[in-house]
């Protein structure tokens, strides 16, 4: 990966992760679980399964909804669990459709669901077909998003870059000053030093697809916080690589662009300010309480993602409803 002179983290970052020839979501990735790089959730357990399913029946009978929507279905067991555990009587009514862009994720995706779920590559084609009317999820979605990175110097707050030598060697700098994002982060007593992460290419991402969706709720599992906890003993930002199950950070992200996955945690405030245009009252729990109803007790794998010191603390779920 090369590019000439300084670049913002966050375009270093869209070309790690999705170039079309080398990035790693477009051409590298090859599962998730065991064989890949990274482990979610549904893939420990079908205990998130159930409790979206519990969750997407009840938003479906409240809206009216008969398309459900997946976006970034990984391989697509969450999908497959999501469908089995549907009430027999919505399964039968509910059009199911899945919208991925990593080409080799559809793949396996296909696998799994074959005819079950229709592919999009594109929310608003994904809207077109259900006339503007869905129902929409998605787990660890929004942590796949370009981040943009700030940190607060003496003199205010600075935007992260990237820049290699000749050999091809990348370590970050400090851009000139420009324009902020808008972002919770910037009004907390932060010390100097300190790095936050903006998932501004998410933000811009739903501009371009929430008007062309009418009713339904939309359900945002993803591991973060609010933006008073997320960077809580946390200096150096929340941004980290994942190689062959390993966590890398510092300037060990840096050692494998295209070949392993970059990810920050995300700020659940900025993602609820952000929807106060079209959604009234969101709903923002832990998943421990999102996931305990519908747990086995018995179960190692399911009692594994309620612990508060692991995923049922790390992760959170907000429930966002459509209004004009």
């Amino acid at each position: 990966m090369n590019f000439d002179g300084p670049v913002s983290f966050e375009r270093f970052m869209e070309w790690a992760l999705h170039d079309p020839q080398t990035g790693y979501y477009a051409r590298r990735i090859s599962g998730v679980g065991k064989r890949g790089d990274f482990t979610t959730a549904p893939m420990i357990s079908d205990l998130p399964a159930r409790a979206i399913a519990k969750w997407a029946a009840a938003a479906m009978r409240e809206t009216g909804c008969r398309h459900l929507i997946e976006i970034g279905p990984g391989e697509g067991k969450l999908a497959a669990g999501v469908l089995q555990n549907l009430p027999w009587f919505t399964r039968i009514k509910t059009r199911f459709h899945r919208v991925e862009t990593s080409v080799p994720l559809a793949q396996l995706q296909q696998k799994r669901l074959g005819k079950q779920a229709t592919w999009h590559r594109d929310m608003r084609d994904a809207l077109a077909a259900c006339e503007g009317k869905a129902v929409i999820f998605s787990n660890e979605l929004v942590d796949a998003f370009p981040v943009r990175r700030f940190q607060k110097t003496p003199e205010g707050w600075q935007e992260m870059g990237v820049t290699q030598d000749p050999d091809g060697k990348m370590w970050e700098i400090l851009l000139p000053v420009a324009r902020l994002p808008e972002s919770s982060a910037f009004a907390q007593p932060f010390k100097t030093g300190q790095i936050v992460e903006i998932h501004e290419s998410y933000r811009n991402w739903l501009t371009q697809w929430i008007p062309h969706w009418k009713t339904g709720r939309l359900l945002t599992i993803d591991y973060g916080a609010e933006i008073d906890r997320l960077y809580h003993r946390r200096p150096a930002g929340t941004l980290r690589a994942y190689l062959l199950q390993q966590r890398l950070e510092g300037p060990l992200i840096y050692g494998n662009p295209g070949r392993q996955d970059l990810t920050a945690d995300v700020n659940f405030s900025d993602l609820m300010t952000w929807g106060e245009h079209w959604s009234a009252s969101p709903r923002l729990t832990s998943f421990r309480k999102f996931l305990k109803p519908f747990a086995d007790l018995k179960n190692p794998a399911d009692l594994a993602l309620l612990d508060e010191t692991g995923a049922g603390g790390a992760f959170q779920v907000l429930d966002q409803k459509r209004s004009c």
